[in-house]
């Protein structure tokens, strides 16, 4: 049987200081693996430069020239994000005729040695093999914190991911030939992987210690990720605001029926004033929530209808 023509994709952003150590190490590695017998010598590194504004495109390009054509790469006009990136060299690469790709950060603070159980689960019969988290001692409280509340939110709105789940995956030729079929520009990978429904194997793996640098994935990404993936996989919080502005409503009703049957029916004077003004506060802060998540929704589907490309690419070293 055949040894698997395998591609690491690597979304790259401005990694100049933690690049030549990685692509040193899973160069490395890839020999290792084809001394092995456990992929194909035609197996290639395919990095993705997502508007690097650093030296990043240099190091790439000093990289391609030294690998004689084992290290591929696009560099794209700007950044347009770890998603989109992920994405492109996913797309890229099936012009290379390849059996599987693995995606890794390119911090390298995934595993890589756990590539080769990566590979023996695909060759068991897998065309998903997601690396799973089990250790967060790199992450700050607030980090870890935010990470857990994302997964139990997420899971809790429908989009049925594994958590900790990360980028660090295997997907078969046959994954990347559905990629053809999904067409949203709003990329939540994580999200679609699971769509798919196909067989899917776990693989856990710590996180390691930046080496050089500091990671380019900020708060305010990951912030932009949820939302990403609860408005790209989820119409549950529309449902939430439907229901909770009926609960309002009804119970608005009560509290007008129990005023006019106190005051009117009783003859009893109620000092209703404060209670009231609490309750409109209450009210106009669900209001501007509700039309907040309705905006994220519209948003989602004027992007969708402008139909502008997921990226563009500047240079291919192929």
């Amino acid at each position: 049987m055949s040894k698997p023509k395998l591609a690491i994709v690597i979304p790259c952003y401005n990694e100049e200081e933690s690049l030549p150590n990685t692509l040193k190490k899973l160069w490395e590695y890839k020999i290792h693996l084809i001394e092995k017998e456990k992929i194909s010598p035609e197996s290639f590194i395919f990095l993705i430069d997502d508007g690097s504004e650093d030296n990043t495109w240099n190091i790439i390009e000093k990289a391609y020239n030294d690998s004689n054509g084992r290290i591929k790469a696009i560099k794209f006009t700007k950044n347009f994000g770890n998603q989109n990136a992920i994405f492109a060299g996913l797309k890229m690469i099936k012009k290379y005729n390849i059996d599987a790709a693995i995606t890794i950060d390119a911090d390298l603070q995934q595993d890589e040695n756990k590539i080769e159980e990566f590979i023996e689960k695909y060759e068991a019969g897998f065309d998903i093999v997601a690396g799973v988290r089990k250790n967060n001692e790199e992450y700050g409280f607030f980090k870890k914190l935010s990470s857990e509340l994302f997964y139990k939110l997420i899971n809790a709105l429908g989009v049925n991911i594994k958590p900790n789940h990360s980028e660090f995956r295997l997907v078969s030729k046959k994954v990347l030939d559905m990629l053809d079929l999904y067409r949203e520009n709003n990329l939540f990978l994580r999200g679609l992987f699971y769509e798919l429904g196909l067989k899917t194997a776990y693989v856990d793996y710590s996180i390691k210690e930046r080496a050089f640098g500091k990671s380019k994935f900020s708060f305010k990404s990951l912030i932009k990720l949820a939302a990403s993936g609860l408005i790209s996989y989820s119409t549950r919080p529309l449902r939430i605001i439907f229901f909770l502005g009926l609960l309002i409503a009804i119970t608005s009703f009560v509290i007008w029926t129990v005023t006019i049957f106190v005051e009117i029916v009783l003859n009893h004077d109620i000092n209703a004033i404060e209670p009231y003004e609490i309750w409109e506060s209450f009210i106009s802060g669900i209001q501007i929530l509700s039309i907040g998540i309705i905006g994220e929704y519209v948003g989602q589907i004027l992007l969708e209808v402008k139909d502008r490309p997921r990226f563009l690419i500047d240079k291919e070293l192929k």
